[in-house]
């Protein structure tokens, strides 16, 4: 794919009405976030949607207009309620057909097996035209690429495999690097030097996390930024304002 001008960006549309109502806790976020922050692709937005068509066309063709990689989990399944490829057939404006690739893998996949490959499970070989299949060494069903849309299966196995096999795919940009000062100090009263301290370093991503510890209030004050140096500065001056209160000023590298 063509390099991003600017620092790339990605979205995550979570498709399911089982994560909506409870019954399923999604955990796809998490690793995918981690992955892409490894490649210096920020992930800028998640979106829970339900099983259904208009809400699922609007996602993607909005999220895919704004952002330079989306990606999706779920609804790609053999039952009726995994409509996912259909919908983002309709969102491209394109037909949504059977990949022979795709059949021969499942073919493969389910010979020998004692297992049917019937119709339901070859509707998992549906792909927009154009697509570009996306390898599931779990259990073979593809997922699926088409323009800077990447979609995956929703069980975590399964995703986690699909997301390594196409991450060549991308292209990162500058990693973004994380320090965490602790300290027990209650964030109420660092609210006023922190926000100074974020406008004289308006490059710098500053996050302040309220915590219980050792019986008291703390705060985690997480500082990222793909400049180190501009990190290092804002993290002393975070620090220093830390001292200042008389409190300790515990400082690891990382989003501890």
């Amino acid at each position: 794919m063509t390099a991003p001008t600017a620092a790339p960006t990605g979205c995550l549309i979570i498709i399911g009405n089982e994560i909506l109502s409870g019954r399923t806790q999604d955990v796809n976020l998490n690793h995918l976030a981690k992955v892409l922050g490894g490649m210096g692709v920020r992930l800028r937005e998640a979106r829970v949607v339900a099983d259904d068509e208009a809400a699922i066309i609007e996602a993607v063709n909005q999220t895919r207009a704004r952002y330079t990689y989306v990606f999706t989990t779920g609804g790609i399944g053999p039952t009726h309620d995994d409509i996912t490829a259909a919908c983002v057939a309709k969102a491209f404006g394109v037909p949504l057909l059977r990949d022979p690739e795709a059949v021969r893998r499942l073919e493969a996949h389910y010979a020998g097996t004692g297992r049917e490959l019937n119709e339901a499970r070859l509707r998992m070989a549906n792909v927009p035209q154009g697509g570009i299949l996306i390898d599931n060494p779990v259990s073979a069903a593809p997922g699926f690429q088409i323009g800077n849309v990447f979609v995956m299966a929703g069980v975590p196995a399964i995703m986690q495999a699909m997301l390594a096999s196409l991450t060549n795919r991308l292209v990162g940009g500058p990693v973004v690097l994380a320090r965490t000062v602790r300290c027990l100090v209650g964030e109420g009263e660092l609210a006023g030097g922190l926000s100074a301290i974020q406008d004289r370093h308006a490059d710098v991503d500053i996050g302040s996390y309220p915590t219980y510890r050792e019986g008291r209030f703390a705060t985690s004050l997480v500082l990222r930024s793909p400049d180190a140096a501009r990190l290092a500065a804002a993290t002393e001056e975070v620090a220093a304002l830390v001292r200042g209160m008389g409190a300790e000023a515990e400082v690891v590298e990382g989003a501890a």
